[in-house]
């Protein structure tokens, strides 16, 4: 028997170190979540005795939500120090009475399947509908979930959970089979991949059957790696409305969790009521993206995959992979979207006009001289452009052997960045990631204000900070300074309509993005 299709429910983890503050972080929960789960683990042992059936089932009905109750070891994410006796102790003293209405309670794997055997009088006790069965792989090691889920479904419980961290997307692959082997056999399932990787789970998960999801209540109180805000997941991301026919769409790199592409484009889509989604996928290797994921003959998950962004460090490598290129990205070399046609990848350069635009707008770029620092994919772009554009060119990079490359592929010069002084040129360009929120590098610059001075443009892609060392570095030196949201936008907007067939909300992707950044 299948399982029916569900109101697909958010679910946000509080935890809280004294008894007496759960419920007012439940409360606070309570504003965005469908269902609220109670850590706690977070409690001691004295403080544990304060939960009580009694307290619970009150604060069920001043929540007026549903409750999940957990208490995990360490080992299973648990973040207090109870032994095994003193866990089951608590189950003990739980089920000794009626259990309340709307409460589930969380179970790990081992200590079920220790209770099954060993504790007969707290097994019988056992309310089957309320019991959610866990497994969480925080290792992220090489499990066999099939062989997992086989051995799991034979417990006690209601819905069975299995958590896994991934590196790559394409660890979410399993994880979806896993939801539609349970759908297949009348199972109610949460299956979650954790880390940044994992976050498409987090999102299309309840479209795909999914019991829950879950997000957390704010940045301070993230429960698990890859967790994203219980806001986000409901206004930005609309778990509650995405189905089986939802538009795909995404953003392709490594890493991406400091992008605000999904900003912008579900912005988009809620505007024009487009039922469609957009979403971050951390790509390592790429082949096994497009083989897995993308490419209709190939890949193993059944969904409506109907393009993606690609980002660094993909930008080159994913012309090998495509089944058609425009003609203006074959030339650059770059491309940053891709199309599903059919049964075909299509391959596009948006970012070429883009970020050419913003310098047209305040200078007269023909007969100008520009210093593009990188030699990567935006770099690319940004040299066919500007050559385009009548513009001299020289690269700059630290690796002088691909700077050299991109120079001679493009006829322009290039010199080594080390020492490197920007006094003769009208623009320079930082086409590098250094800068970029959230990062290892956020604090760093391609190049100082003492490199800078003299020159009369400064241009960061680097859009997240909107204000980078970069551009402080620029400012300090004299020189205007542009950052990289105008380009990010004017990308995104083409990206839009090559997906949809619609005019882009230009004006709604610009706000968007303005807010995401500050």
């Amino acid at each position: 028997m299948m399982v029916s299709d569900q109101a697909r429910l958010l679910c946000v983890p509080v935890g809280a170190w004294r008894a007496n503050e759960l419920s007012s972080a439940a409360s606070r929960a309570a504003q965005v979540a469908d269902i609220i789960e109670l850590r706690l683990d977070y409690l001691s042992e004295a403080e544990l005795e304060e939960v009580t059936p009694s307290f619970l089932q009150t604060l069920i009905a001043s929540l007026a939500r549903p409750l999940i109750i957990t208490l995990r070891p360490v080992e299973q994410g648990g973040r207090g120090e109870l032994s095994f006796p003193q866990r089951l102790q608590f189950w003990r003293r739980m089920f000794e009475h009626t259990q309340p209405t709307g409460l589930f309670v969380d179970l790990e794997f081992e200590l079920l399947s220790h209770v099954r055997q060993h504790e007969k009088e707290l097994y019988d006790s056992l309310v089957q509908e309320q019991v959610i069965c866990s497994y969480h792989d925080f290792a992220g090691t090489s499990l066999n979930l099939n062989d997992l889920y086989g051995r799991m479904k034979n417990v006690p419980a209601r819905v069975l959970k299995i958590a896994v961290r991934v590196d790559d997307a394409v660890g979410c692959v399993p994880v979806f089979q896993l939801l539609e082997r349970a759908r297949g056999e009348g199972r109610e399932m949460i299956s979650i991949a954790m880390g940044e990787a994992g976050v498409a789970t987090r999102i299309l998960a309840p479209s795909r059957g999914g019991f829950l999801t879950y997000g957390a209540l704010d940045a301070e109180h993230i429960t698990a790696p890859g967790q994203i805000s219980a806001r986000a997941l409901r206004d930005l991301y609309r778990v509650h409305n995405i189905n089986r026919e939802t538009v795909i769409t995404g953003l392709v790199g490594a890493p991406v969790a400091h992008s605000v592409s999904p900003q912008i484009h579900n912005e988009a889509f809620i505007h024009k009521g487009i039922n469609a989604v957009y979403v971050p996928f951390e790509v390592k290797v790429l082949s096994e993206f497009i083989t897995r994921m993308a490419r209709p003959r190939t890949r193993e998950i059944d969904w409506n995959l109907r393009g993606f962004s690609v980002t660094a460090p993909h930008k080159t490598e994913i012309i090998q992979h495509l089944d058609w290129v425009d003609p203006t990205a074959r030339e650059v070399g770059s491309i940053n979207t891709v199309v599903v046609e059919g049964d075909a990848l299509h391959g596009y350069n948006t970012d070429t006009a883009a970020a050419i635009n913003p310098l047209q707008e305040i200078t007269e770029l023909r007969g100008c001289h520009a210093a593009v620092i990188g030699a990567g994919g935006a770099a690319r772009s940004l040299v066919w452009g500007l050559r385009k554009a009548g513009v001299g060119v020289t690269v700059f990079a630290r690796n002088s052997a691909r700077a050299a490359k991109l120079a001679s592929e493009f006829d322009v010069s290039h010199a080594p960045l080390e020492a490197a002084r920007f006094n003769e040129f009208d623009v320079v360009i930082n086409a590098t990631t250094l800068g970029t929120r959230g990062g290892s590098s956020e604090q760093k610059t391609p190049a100082t204000a003492e490199q800078l001075r003299g020159a009369r443009i400064a241009y960061d892609l680097v859009y997240n900070p909107v204000q980078t060392s970069f551009t402080r570095a620029a400012a300090q030196a004299g020189c205007e300074t542009i950052n990289g949201l105008a380009m990010l936008v004017g990308q995104a907007v083409e990206q839009f309509e090559l997906w949809t067939g619609e005019d882009a909300p230009r004006d709604v992707m610009r706000r968007a993005a303005v807010k995401a950044c500050s």
